[in-house]
This record gives C-alpha cells, sequence and structure tokens, in this order.
C-alpha cells in the first residue's frame, strides 16, 4: 500500500462479516478503499481499474499477466470478491474475460453494487461459502483461480487444506494457474505448511513476497502460485522486482529447502485445530491463560463463514453486476 492520503466517509455500514467503511483515496479522484472492521479489504481506482494499490493483489496481477499472452480474454474464478478489485483489472487488461466471484456476505455485495458498480456485463457475483461454491463447479472450467478470502484479517482454515487445493486444481484447465493469499508472519509456520499443501497438489509452485517477510523479520502478506505446468518464473521475478515495493519469487531448489520439515494441512488437521481454539476459548474466559500459548496470527483457525451466516434466498444464485 502506497503513502497516500485517505479521507474518510461520515457513516459506515453494517454487513454479515462486520462493519463496512469506505475511504476515498485523496491522491486518487476516482479510487476507494474498503475496509472491514477497520481492516483493509480492497483498493479500487473506478477511472483506472489497471491501477492496483496493495502490494500483494499487485503481485497477484503479476500472475494473472503472465497466465496468457497480453489481451487473451481468461475465465478467472475469484474465491472471495470483496470491493472486485481484480475482477475489475482482469476486464480491464483481458477484455471479454468470463469471470465468476463468490462472496459470503450477500450485504456486501449490495454495497458495492450500490457504491462502486463495476458495470461489466461478463461478471457475475455467487453469494455463497468459497470453498463450498468452488466443490459444485465443473472441472477444468478456469484458466485463473484466485483465492483471496480473509475473515477477521485471517484466511478461514477451511480453505488452507489439501481438499481446498484438490478442488482448486479440478477447477483449472490443465495450464491453469491458482493464486492464494497468504498471510503471516515470524516464524512462517503458516506459509511454510501452505506451500507444502499446495505441492502436494500441484507439481510447480512458486512464493512471491516481500523480501523482509521471507527473511521473518516481519508481518505480511506472500502470494503463492501454483499450477500443473511449469510457471513463468522469470517473468514473474522481473515484474516483482520492478514493483514500488521490490518483491522476490522463491521457486525450485530455494521453496524446496523454505518448506523443508513442513507437513501439508489436512481437513483431520483443521478440525484438530478447532476443538484446540475451542478449548483455548473457555481457557481465556476464565482468565487462565498464563501457561497456555496462543495460536500464530493466520495460522489460527476459522468457523467456516457460511456455517451460521445465511445468505437468505440468496444464496447460491449469480448476479450480474
Amino acid at each position: 500500500m502506497t503513502g497516500m492520503g485517505r479521507r474518510r466517509e461520515p457513516d459506515g455500514e453494517l454487513v454479515t462479516t462486520g462493519q463496512a467503511e469506505l475511504l476515498r483515496d485523496a491522491d486518487r479522484r476516482a479510487a476507494w478503499m474498503l475496509l472491514i472492521d477497520g481492516v483493509p479489504q480492497s483498493h479500487v481506482d473506478l477511472d483506472d481499474p489497471g491501477y492496483l494499490d496493495f502490494e500483494y493483489v499487485r503481485r497477484i496481477g503479476h500472475v494473472i499477466d503472465e497466465a496468457a499472452p497480453a489481451g487473451q480474454p481468461l475465465r478467472v474464478l475469484h474465491l472471495g470478491a470483496g470491493a472486485l478489485t481484480l475482477a475489475r483489472y482482469v476486464a480491464w487488461t483481458r477484455p471479454g474475460s468470463p469471470q465468476l466471484a463468490v462472496e459470503v456476505d450477500a450485504a456486501l455485495v449490495d454495497l458495492i453494487r450500490l457504491r462502486l458498480p463495476p458495470r461489466n456485463p461478463r461478471l457475475r457475483v455467487r453469494v455463497g461459502d468459497a470453498r463450498a461454491e468452488l466443490e459444485r463447479l465443473r472441472p477444468g472450467l478456469f484458466d485463473v483461480v484466485i483465492a483471496d478470502v480473509f475473515a477477521g484479517g485471517r484466511t478461514p482454515a477451511h480453505l488452507t487444506s489439501a481438499e481446498f487445493w484438490a478442488a482448486a486444481r479440478r477447477a483449472v484447465r490443465g495450464t491453469g494457474v491458482v493464486a492464494a493469499n497468504v498471510a503471516d508472519g515470524p516464524p512462517l509456520a503458516h506459509a511454510r505448511a501452505q506451500v507444502a499443501t499446495a505441492r502436494e497438489i500441484f507439481p510447480h509452485a512458486c512464493l512471491i513476497a516481500d523480501a523482509a517477510v521471507l527473511r521473518g523479520r516481519r508481518f505480511g502478506t506472500l502470494v503463492l502460485a501454483a499450477s500443473p505446468e511449469p510457471l513463468p518464473v522469470a517473468a514473474l521475478t522481473r515484474r516483482a522486482a520492478g514493483d514500488p515495493m521490490p518483491g522476490r519469487v522463491v521457486y525450485g531448489g530455494d521453496l524446496a529447502r523454505f518448506t523443508a520439515g513442513a507437513k501439508a494441512v489436512t481437513l483431520a488437521r483443521v478440525d484438530r485445530r478447532e476443538h484446540a481454539a475451542a478449548d483455548q476459548r473457555e481457557i481465556l474466559v476464565a482468565g487462565d491463560v498464563g501457561r497456555h500459548g496462543v495460536d500464530q496470527v493466520a495460522e489460527g483457525p476459522q468457523p467456516d463463514p457460511g456455517a451460521d451466516r445465511g445468505c437468505g434466498s440468496r444464496g447460491h444464485v449469480d448476479l450480474v453486476v
């Protein structure tokens, strides 16, 4: 994210996943940032959808840019819609691309349609849980699958397992690519586990991130890309190095060393972590926290956001936005 000024709108709006706010970008006339409970979720420039403000979003954009020759339409699945930043980017850079975005929060979808409408007839938004909707899709339908889902600033645990990556593999074509954000900090245990998990499903993978994050010096968001076919790591390296905040691409032997000793995440492990988290919550309520550890940020399990946040009659309905 750049250091540009933001101007807050006077009122927020309560959506299913929290309090949504839109901040106008003081340095870009038609740009806005979406926050949920104070956590930045999306930045969009309505006049220039090709502008990507967040560092990790720009790196996902590089993966999209290298997925096919410039301008060629792609079929893209977005798991997590937010303000539809990358959907707008694809429509801007690859006109005519059919896209599907899945978002669990129906009220947020309505807010974005009202305040920041994308006006793209080739884009559909489906209200539902990302994992459940992914498993309903016809195999081999997409060129690119993007997993960019946050709940309370974390990736929900059911979107981090080998079963999730296997479902993503079924959704992409033989030369397709899956790109996911991985938020983590020292000692990068979650990021290492996610790379190990993706590598169990895909023969080719790479990690794109700031060097300080890769060295375990600070918290940040890494981009994990995986594909059945070799990735264009040389081109991705050039693009990441040329960013305003340069990034590194880790692949091959370096990626194997990064992942050494990490175990793939399975649903069974997720379930065990959920039980442990429930026990931890009871301990916190009792005030007995002195001798108990706390799960890492981005590694702790999250409940299924679709389990108790029903979308009413709009669940599983495609909306043209």
